[in-house]
Protein backbone atom coordinates (compact mmCIF):
# COMPACT_ATOMS: atom_id res chain seq x y z
CA UNK A 1 0.00 0.00 0.00
CA UNK A 2 3.05 2.23 -0.06
CA UNK A 3 1.98 3.86 -3.32
CA UNK A 4 -1.30 5.09 -1.81
CA UNK A 5 -1.64 8.77 -0.95
CA UNK A 6 -4.13 10.63 1.21
CA UNK A 7 -4.92 14.34 1.62
CA UNK A 8 -5.64 15.48 5.20
CA UNK A 9 -7.48 18.81 5.57
CA UNK A 10 -7.85 20.13 9.14
CA UNK A 11 -6.91 23.37 10.87
CA UNK A 12 -5.90 21.58 14.10
CA UNK A 13 -2.23 20.45 14.00
CA UNK A 14 -2.88 17.67 16.55
CA UNK A 15 -5.61 16.15 14.36
CA UNK A 16 -3.43 16.35 11.26
CA UNK A 17 -0.63 14.61 13.14
CA UNK A 18 -2.94 11.87 14.51
CA UNK A 19 -4.42 11.18 11.09
CA UNK A 20 -0.97 11.23 9.49
CA UNK A 21 0.40 8.69 11.98
CA UNK A 22 -2.61 6.40 11.52
CA UNK A 23 -2.32 6.53 7.74
CA UNK A 24 1.43 5.99 7.89
CA UNK A 25 1.01 2.83 9.96
CA UNK A 26 -1.35 1.58 7.23
CA UNK A 27 1.26 2.26 4.57
CA UNK A 28 -0.47 5.37 3.21
CA UNK A 29 1.51 8.56 2.57
CA UNK A 30 -0.28 11.64 3.96
CA UNK A 31 -0.11 15.25 2.77
CA UNK A 32 -1.51 17.81 5.27
CA UNK A 33 -3.43 21.01 4.49
CA UNK A 34 -4.66 23.53 7.06
CA UNK A 35 -7.44 25.02 4.94
CA UNK A 36 -9.36 24.72 1.68
CA UNK A 37 -6.94 26.91 -0.28
CA UNK A 38 -3.97 24.70 0.62
CA UNK A 39 -6.01 21.58 -0.18
CA UNK A 40 -6.98 22.85 -3.64
CA UNK A 41 -3.35 23.73 -4.36
CA UNK A 42 -2.22 20.21 -3.41
CA UNK A 43 -4.97 18.64 -5.50
CA UNK A 44 -3.63 20.46 -8.55
CA UNK A 45 -0.08 19.25 -7.90
CA UNK A 46 -0.52 15.65 -6.75
CA UNK A 47 -2.66 12.54 -7.20
CA UNK A 48 -4.55 11.30 -4.13
CA UNK A 49 -6.45 8.10 -3.45
CA UNK A 50 -8.38 9.49 -0.48
CA UNK A 51 -9.23 12.76 1.24
CA UNK A 52 -10.06 13.31 4.92
CA UNK A 53 -11.46 16.78 5.63
CA UNK A 54 -12.86 18.60 8.62
CA UNK A 55 -16.25 20.29 8.32
CA UNK A 56 -15.27 23.66 9.78
CA UNK A 57 -12.22 25.22 8.14
CA UNK A 58 -10.80 28.78 8.45
CA UNK A 59 -11.64 29.73 4.86
CA UNK A 60 -14.89 27.82 4.31
CA UNK A 61 -17.00 24.74 4.82
CA UNK A 62 -15.57 21.28 4.25
CA UNK A 63 -18.70 20.42 2.27
CA UNK A 64 -17.58 22.90 -0.39
CA UNK A 65 -14.38 20.89 -0.73
CA UNK A 66 -16.41 17.66 -0.95
CA UNK A 67 -18.45 19.15 -3.80
CA UNK A 68 -15.35 20.41 -5.59
CA UNK A 69 -13.60 17.04 -5.40
CA UNK A 70 -16.78 15.24 -6.55
CA UNK A 71 -16.81 17.51 -9.61
CA UNK A 72 -13.10 17.59 -10.48
CA UNK A 73 -11.96 14.19 -9.13
CA UNK A 74 -15.10 11.97 -9.20
CA UNK A 75 -13.16 8.78 -8.49
CA UNK A 76 -11.69 10.01 -5.20
CA UNK A 77 -13.54 9.06 -1.97
CA UNK A 78 -13.80 11.91 0.55
CA UNK A 79 -14.49 11.26 4.24
CA UNK A 80 -15.68 14.08 6.49
CA UNK A 81 -14.61 14.65 10.11
CA UNK A 82 -17.43 16.13 12.16
CA UNK A 83 -18.09 17.06 15.79
CA UNK A 84 -19.25 14.21 18.02
CA UNK A 85 -23.02 13.83 18.11
CA UNK A 86 -23.61 16.17 15.18
CA UNK A 87 -25.43 13.60 13.07
CA UNK A 88 -27.25 16.27 11.09
CA UNK A 89 -23.94 17.53 9.70
CA UNK A 90 -22.80 13.99 8.97
CA UNK A 91 -25.99 13.25 7.03
CA UNK A 92 -25.61 16.50 5.10
CA UNK A 93 -22.07 15.44 4.20
CA UNK A 94 -23.24 12.06 2.91
CA UNK A 95 -25.95 13.70 0.82
CA UNK A 96 -23.30 16.03 -0.61
CA UNK A 97 -21.32 13.07 -1.92
CA UNK A 98 -19.01 12.19 0.97
CA UNK A 99 -17.91 8.56 1.10
CA UNK A 100 -18.37 8.35 4.89
CA UNK A 101 -17.69 10.31 8.07
CA UNK A 102 -15.88 10.01 11.39
CA UNK A 103 -16.68 11.93 14.56
CA UNK A 104 -14.41 13.77 16.97
CA UNK A 105 -12.83 12.57 19.15
CA UNK A 106 -11.66 10.21 16.40
CA UNK A 107 -11.99 6.49 17.16
CA UNK A 108 -8.88 4.96 15.57
CA UNK A 109 -10.52 1.59 14.88
CA UNK A 110 -13.41 3.26 13.05
CA UNK A 111 -10.92 5.43 11.18
CA UNK A 112 -8.87 2.43 10.06
CA UNK A 113 -12.03 0.65 8.88
CA UNK A 114 -13.04 3.72 6.91
CA UNK A 115 -9.61 4.07 5.28
CA UNK A 116 -9.54 0.38 4.35
CA UNK A 117 -12.98 0.56 2.72
CA UNK A 118 -12.16 3.79 0.88
CA UNK A 119 -8.93 2.42 -0.59
CA UNK A 120 -10.72 -0.74 -1.75
CA UNK A 121 -13.16 1.45 -3.60
CA UNK A 122 -10.44 3.52 -5.24
CA UNK A 123 -8.69 0.42 -6.49
CA UNK A 124 -11.72 -1.55 -7.66
CA UNK A 125 -12.87 -1.53 -11.28
CA UNK A 126 -16.22 0.05 -12.04
CA UNK A 127 -18.95 -2.55 -12.48
CA UNK A 128 -22.01 -2.25 -14.66
CA UNK A 129 -25.58 -2.94 -13.52
CA UNK A 130 -26.09 -5.64 -16.12
CA UNK A 131 -28.76 -7.30 -14.00
CA UNK A 132 -31.01 -4.26 -14.43
CA UNK A 133 -32.57 -5.34 -17.70
CA UNK A 134 -33.92 -2.63 -19.98
CA UNK A 135 -32.97 0.35 -22.09
CA UNK A 136 -35.61 2.88 -21.04
CA UNK A 137 -34.70 6.30 -19.67
CA UNK A 138 -36.01 5.23 -16.25
CA UNK A 139 -33.75 2.18 -16.06
CA UNK A 140 -30.73 4.14 -17.33
CA UNK A 141 -31.26 6.69 -14.55
CA UNK A 142 -31.52 3.86 -12.05
CA UNK A 143 -28.25 2.32 -13.30
CA UNK A 144 -26.45 5.65 -12.99
CA UNK A 145 -27.78 6.24 -9.48
CA UNK A 146 -26.83 2.72 -8.35
CA UNK A 147 -23.26 3.27 -9.62
CA UNK A 148 -23.06 6.57 -7.74
CA UNK A 149 -24.45 5.20 -4.48
CA UNK A 150 -22.08 2.22 -4.67
CA UNK A 151 -19.19 4.64 -4.20
CA UNK A 152 -20.56 5.84 -0.86
CA UNK A 153 -21.09 4.33 2.56
CA UNK A 154 -24.29 6.32 3.13
CA UNK A 155 -27.39 4.44 4.29
CA UNK A 156 -29.82 4.09 1.39
CA UNK A 157 -33.58 3.64 1.63
CA UNK A 158 -34.91 1.83 -1.44
CA UNK A 159 -38.56 2.57 -2.06
CA UNK A 160 -40.92 1.12 -4.64
CA UNK A 161 -43.88 -1.15 -5.14
CA UNK A 162 -43.72 -4.91 -4.52
CA UNK A 163 -42.10 -6.80 -7.34
CA UNK A 164 -40.02 -3.95 -8.74
CA UNK A 165 -36.69 -5.52 -7.75
CA UNK A 166 -35.64 -3.65 -4.60
CA UNK A 167 -33.44 -6.49 -3.30
CA UNK A 168 -31.77 -6.76 -6.71
CA UNK A 169 -30.94 -3.03 -6.55
CA UNK A 170 -29.55 -3.45 -3.03
CA UNK A 171 -27.34 -6.33 -4.18
CA UNK A 172 -26.02 -4.24 -7.08
CA UNK A 173 -25.13 -1.35 -4.76
CA UNK A 174 -23.21 -3.84 -2.62
CA UNK A 175 -21.51 -5.65 -5.52
CA UNK A 176 -20.30 -2.43 -7.14
CA UNK A 177 -18.94 -0.96 -3.92
CA UNK A 178 -15.93 -1.34 -1.68
CA UNK A 179 -17.59 -4.12 0.34
CA UNK A 180 -18.21 -6.40 -2.65
CA UNK A 181 -15.90 -9.17 -1.40
CA UNK A 182 -17.64 -9.29 2.00
CA UNK A 183 -21.08 -10.63 2.84
CA UNK A 184 -24.40 -9.27 1.61
CA UNK A 185 -26.94 -10.26 4.28
CA UNK A 186 -30.62 -9.79 3.38
CA UNK A 187 -33.15 -9.77 6.23
CA UNK A 188 -36.92 -9.88 5.74
CA UNK A 189 -38.04 -7.99 8.84
CA UNK A 190 -41.64 -9.06 8.30
CA UNK A 191 -40.77 -12.77 8.40
CA UNK A 192 -39.12 -12.83 11.85
CA UNK A 193 -41.43 -13.31 14.88
CA UNK A 194 -41.31 -10.38 17.31
CA UNK A 195 -39.99 -12.54 20.15
CA UNK A 196 -37.00 -13.68 18.04
CA UNK A 197 -36.19 -10.35 16.41
CA UNK A 198 -33.54 -9.17 18.88
CA UNK A 199 -31.78 -12.53 18.90
CA UNK A 200 -31.79 -12.73 15.09
CA UNK A 201 -30.38 -9.24 14.62
CA UNK A 202 -27.94 -9.00 17.53
CA UNK A 203 -27.28 -12.63 18.54
CA UNK A 204 -27.38 -14.25 21.99
CA UNK A 205 -25.21 -16.05 24.52
CA UNK A 206 -25.71 -19.63 25.58
CA UNK A 207 -28.29 -19.94 28.38
CA UNK A 208 -29.59 -16.37 27.98
CA UNK A 209 -33.13 -17.69 27.47
CA UNK A 210 -34.96 -21.00 27.09
CA UNK A 211 -33.72 -22.69 23.94
CA UNK A 212 -30.43 -20.78 23.77
CA UNK A 213 -28.27 -23.93 23.81
CA UNK A 214 -25.21 -22.28 22.26
CA UNK A 215 -23.77 -18.86 21.47
CA UNK A 216 -25.24 -17.48 18.27
CA UNK A 217 -23.95 -14.45 16.34
CA UNK A 218 -26.63 -12.16 14.96
CA UNK A 219 -27.18 -10.88 11.45
CA UNK A 220 -25.28 -7.67 12.22
CA UNK A 221 -22.20 -9.75 12.99
CA UNK A 222 -22.79 -11.87 9.89
CA UNK A 223 -22.70 -8.68 7.81
CA UNK A 224 -19.55 -7.31 9.50
CA UNK A 225 -17.37 -5.76 6.80
CA UNK A 226 -20.20 -6.08 4.30
CA UNK A 227 -23.78 -4.94 3.82
CA UNK A 228 -26.93 -5.56 5.86
CA UNK A 229 -30.12 -5.25 3.80
CA UNK A 230 -33.23 -4.69 5.94
CA UNK A 231 -36.12 -5.58 3.67
CA UNK A 232 -39.67 -4.66 4.73
CA UNK A 233 -38.15 -2.47 7.45
CA UNK A 234 -41.61 -0.95 8.09
CA UNK A 235 -42.58 -4.24 9.78
CA UNK A 236 -40.16 -3.73 12.69
CA UNK A 237 -41.98 -3.33 16.03
CA UNK A 238 -41.38 -0.02 17.77
CA UNK A 239 -39.27 -1.47 20.60
CA UNK A 240 -36.88 -2.97 18.02
CA UNK A 241 -36.72 0.29 16.09
CA UNK A 242 -35.13 1.90 19.17
CA UNK A 243 -32.47 -0.83 19.42
CA UNK A 244 -31.84 -0.78 15.68
CA UNK A 245 -31.29 3.00 15.74
CA UNK A 246 -28.70 2.67 18.48
CA UNK A 247 -26.90 -0.17 16.71
CA UNK A 248 -26.66 1.89 13.52
CA UNK A 249 -25.49 5.04 15.30
CA UNK A 250 -22.97 3.41 17.63
CA UNK A 251 -21.84 0.65 15.22
CA UNK A 252 -22.06 -1.74 18.14
CA UNK A 253 -24.52 -4.42 19.22
CA UNK A 254 -25.07 -6.27 22.47
CA UNK A 255 -26.05 -9.94 22.09
CA UNK A 256 -28.77 -11.07 24.49
CA UNK A 257 -27.09 -12.17 27.73
CA UNK A 258 -23.72 -10.61 26.86
CA UNK A 259 -21.81 -8.41 29.30
CA UNK A 260 -20.21 -6.26 26.61
CA UNK A 261 -21.06 -4.81 23.24
CA UNK A 262 -19.57 -6.09 20.00
CA UNK A 263 -18.26 -3.67 17.37
CA UNK A 264 -19.74 -4.14 13.89
CA UNK A 265 -18.90 -2.43 10.63
CA UNK A 266 -21.62 -2.89 8.04
CA UNK A 267 -23.38 -0.67 5.55
CA UNK A 268 -27.14 -0.39 6.05
CA UNK A 269 -29.51 -0.61 3.10
CA UNK A 270 -33.25 -0.83 3.73
CA UNK A 271 -36.45 -1.14 1.76
CA UNK A 272 -40.21 -1.44 2.01
CA UNK A 273 -43.15 -1.25 -0.39
CA UNK A 274 -45.04 0.84 2.19
CA UNK A 275 -44.92 4.64 2.32
CA UNK A 276 -42.55 5.07 5.25
CA UNK A 277 -43.10 8.84 5.59
CA UNK A 278 -46.82 8.23 6.13
CA UNK A 279 -46.05 5.66 8.82
CA UNK A 280 -43.86 8.26 10.56
CA UNK A 281 -46.75 10.74 10.47
CA UNK A 282 -49.05 8.10 11.94
CA UNK A 283 -46.61 7.35 14.77
CA UNK A 284 -46.04 3.79 13.55
CA UNK A 285 -42.38 4.32 12.62
CA UNK A 286 -39.84 6.32 14.60
CA UNK A 287 -38.91 9.61 12.97
CA UNK A 288 -35.29 9.48 14.20
CA UNK A 289 -34.79 6.02 12.69
CA UNK A 290 -36.45 7.15 9.48
CA UNK A 291 -33.98 10.01 9.08
CA UNK A 292 -31.07 7.72 9.93
CA UNK A 293 -31.82 5.04 7.33
CA UNK A 294 -33.19 7.49 4.76
CA UNK A 295 -30.03 9.53 4.22
CA UNK A 296 -30.55 8.93 0.50
CA UNK A 297 -33.77 7.58 -1.01
CA UNK A 298 -33.68 5.56 -4.21
CA UNK A 299 -37.00 4.86 -5.89
CA UNK A 300 -37.26 1.82 -8.13
CA UNK A 301 -39.79 2.64 -10.90
CA UNK A 302 -42.82 0.40 -11.47
CA UNK A 303 -42.94 -1.61 -14.69
CA UNK A 304 -45.84 0.46 -16.08
CA UNK A 305 -43.48 3.47 -16.17
CA UNK A 306 -40.96 1.59 -18.31
CA UNK A 307 -43.15 -0.42 -20.67
CA UNK A 308 -40.49 -0.12 -23.39
CA UNK A 309 -38.39 -2.58 -21.35
CA UNK A 310 -41.02 -5.33 -21.54
CA UNK A 311 -39.66 -6.98 -24.75
CA UNK A 312 -36.17 -7.28 -23.24
CA UNK A 313 -37.56 -8.61 -19.96
CA UNK A 314 -39.71 -11.14 -21.84
CA UNK A 315 -36.68 -12.38 -23.76
CA UNK A 316 -34.67 -12.68 -20.54
CA UNK A 317 -37.33 -14.55 -18.54
CA UNK A 318 -38.28 -16.94 -21.35
CA UNK A 319 -34.62 -17.86 -21.86
CA UNK A 320 -34.12 -18.28 -18.10
CA UNK A 321 -37.22 -20.42 -17.48
CA UNK A 322 -36.71 -22.55 -20.59
CA UNK A 323 -33.12 -23.28 -19.59
CA UNK A 324 -34.27 -24.36 -16.13
CA UNK A 325 -36.44 -27.07 -17.67
CA UNK A 326 -34.20 -27.99 -20.59
CA UNK A 327 -36.55 -26.88 -23.37
CA UNK A 328 -36.22 -24.47 -26.27
CA UNK A 329 -37.49 -20.96 -25.56
CA UNK A 330 -40.83 -20.33 -27.31
CA UNK A 331 -41.65 -17.29 -29.44
CA UNK A 332 -44.02 -14.57 -28.26
CA UNK A 333 -46.68 -13.55 -30.76
CA UNK A 334 -47.12 -9.84 -31.58
CA UNK A 335 -50.64 -9.94 -30.11
CA UNK A 336 -49.27 -11.38 -26.86
CA UNK A 337 -46.52 -8.75 -26.70
CA UNK A 338 -49.01 -5.93 -27.27
CA UNK A 339 -51.25 -7.36 -24.56
CA UNK A 340 -48.32 -7.29 -22.12
CA UNK A 341 -47.42 -3.74 -23.09
CA UNK A 342 -50.98 -2.63 -22.43
CA UNK A 343 -51.30 -4.32 -19.04
CA UNK A 344 -50.77 -2.30 -15.83
CA UNK A 345 -48.66 -4.90 -13.94
CA UNK A 346 -49.67 -4.20 -10.34
CA UNK A 347 -47.19 -6.93 -9.37
CA UNK A 348 -44.46 -5.39 -11.55
CA UNK A 349 -41.47 -7.40 -12.80
CA UNK A 350 -42.20 -10.29 -10.46
CA UNK A 351 -45.72 -10.55 -11.90
CA UNK A 352 -44.37 -10.50 -15.47
CA UNK A 353 -42.06 -13.40 -14.59
CA UNK A 354 -44.98 -15.37 -13.11
CA UNK A 355 -47.18 -14.66 -16.15
CA UNK A 356 -44.49 -15.91 -18.53
CA UNK A 357 -43.78 -19.00 -16.46
CA UNK A 358 -47.49 -19.83 -16.54
CA UNK A 359 -47.67 -19.14 -20.27
CA UNK A 360 -44.80 -21.57 -20.87
CA UNK A 361 -47.02 -24.34 -19.53
CA UNK A 362 -50.02 -23.25 -21.63
CA UNK A 363 -48.48 -22.61 -25.03
CA UNK A 364 -48.43 -24.94 -28.04
CA UNK A 365 -46.23 -25.14 -31.15
CA UNK A 366 -43.41 -23.21 -29.46
CA UNK A 367 -45.36 -19.95 -29.54
CA UNK A 368 -46.99 -18.03 -26.70
CA UNK A 369 -50.25 -16.47 -27.85
CA UNK A 370 -52.35 -13.88 -26.07
CA UNK A 371 -54.80 -16.40 -24.50
CA UNK A 372 -51.82 -18.27 -22.98
CA UNK A 373 -51.01 -15.23 -20.83
CA UNK A 374 -54.30 -15.43 -18.87
CA UNK A 375 -54.23 -11.69 -18.16
CA UNK A 376 -57.13 -10.40 -16.01
CA UNK A 377 -59.57 -8.57 -18.28
CA UNK A 378 -60.42 -5.00 -17.36
CA UNK A 379 -59.05 -5.26 -13.87
CA UNK A 380 -55.86 -4.64 -11.92
CA UNK A 381 -54.73 -6.40 -8.83
CA UNK A 382 -54.19 -4.30 -5.71
CA UNK A 383 -50.78 -2.58 -5.43
CA UNK A 384 -48.30 -5.12 -4.20
CA UNK A 385 -49.51 -7.84 -6.55
CA UNK A 386 -51.69 -9.66 -4.00
CA UNK A 387 -54.45 -10.26 -6.56
CA UNK A 388 -51.97 -11.64 -9.06
CA UNK A 389 -50.52 -14.02 -6.46
CA UNK A 390 -53.99 -15.30 -5.53
CA UNK A 391 -54.83 -15.82 -9.21
CA UNK A 392 -51.55 -17.71 -9.71
CA UNK A 393 -52.31 -20.04 -6.78
CA UNK A 394 -55.86 -20.66 -8.02
CA UNK A 395 -54.70 -21.45 -11.56
CA UNK A 396 -51.99 -23.78 -10.27
CA UNK A 397 -54.57 -25.70 -8.23
CA UNK A 398 -56.94 -26.02 -11.21
CA UNK A 399 -54.10 -27.13 -13.48
CA UNK A 400 -52.81 -29.66 -10.95
CA UNK A 401 -56.30 -31.20 -10.62
CA UNK A 402 -56.73 -31.49 -14.42
CA UNK A 403 -53.31 -33.08 -14.91
CA UNK A 404 -53.75 -35.56 -12.05
CA UNK A 405 -57.18 -36.55 -13.39
CA UNK A 406 -55.73 -37.18 -16.87
CA UNK A 407 -52.85 -39.22 -15.44
CA UNK A 408 -55.21 -41.32 -13.36
CA UNK A 409 -57.44 -41.89 -16.38
CA UNK A 410 -54.48 -43.05 -18.51
CA UNK A 411 -52.86 -45.01 -15.65
CA UNK A 412 -49.97 -42.52 -15.64
CA UNK A 413 -49.12 -42.95 -19.31
CA UNK A 414 -47.73 -39.47 -19.91
CA UNK A 415 -47.93 -39.63 -23.70
CA UNK A 416 -51.64 -40.52 -23.59
CA UNK A 417 -52.28 -38.03 -20.78
CA UNK A 418 -50.74 -35.22 -22.85
CA UNK A 419 -52.97 -36.17 -25.80
CA UNK A 420 -56.03 -36.24 -23.55
CA UNK A 421 -55.16 -32.79 -22.20
CA UNK A 422 -54.58 -31.48 -25.73
CA UNK A 423 -50.97 -30.47 -25.09
CA UNK A 424 -47.59 -31.68 -26.24
CA UNK A 425 -45.55 -34.21 -24.25
CA UNK A 426 -42.90 -31.51 -23.75
CA UNK A 427 -45.48 -29.15 -22.29
CA UNK A 428 -46.77 -31.85 -19.94
CA UNK A 429 -43.25 -32.62 -18.76
CA UNK A 430 -42.68 -28.91 -18.02
CA UNK A 431 -45.93 -28.66 -16.05
CA UNK A 432 -45.17 -31.77 -14.02
CA UNK A 433 -41.82 -30.26 -12.98
CA UNK A 434 -43.33 -26.84 -12.29
CA UNK A 435 -46.17 -28.19 -10.16
CA UNK A 436 -43.99 -30.74 -8.37
CA UNK A 437 -45.98 -33.75 -9.52
CA UNK A 438 -43.96 -36.93 -9.17
CA UNK A 439 -44.37 -40.06 -11.27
Amino acid sequence: MSDKRALIVDDEPDIRELLGITLGRMGVQASPAANIAEALALLKQEHFDLCLTDMRLPDGNGLDLVADIARRHPGMPVAVITAHGNMESAITALKSGAFDFVTKPVDLKDLRNLITQALKLRGSPAAESRALIGASAAIERLRATVAKLARSQAPVYISGESGTGKELVARLIHEQGARALAAFVPVNCGAIPDELMESELFGHKKGSFTGAVADKPGLFQAADGGTLFLDEVAELPLHMQVKLLRAIQEKRVRPIGADAEVAVDCRILSATHKKLAELVEAGEFRQDLYYRINVIELNVPPLRERADDIPLLVEHFLAKKSAEFGIAAPRLSMEALEALRGYGFPGNVRELENILERALTMCEDDEIREPDLLLPEGQRAAPGGAGSAELQDYLDDVERSRILAALEQTRWNKTRAAKLLGISFRALRYRLQKLGIEG
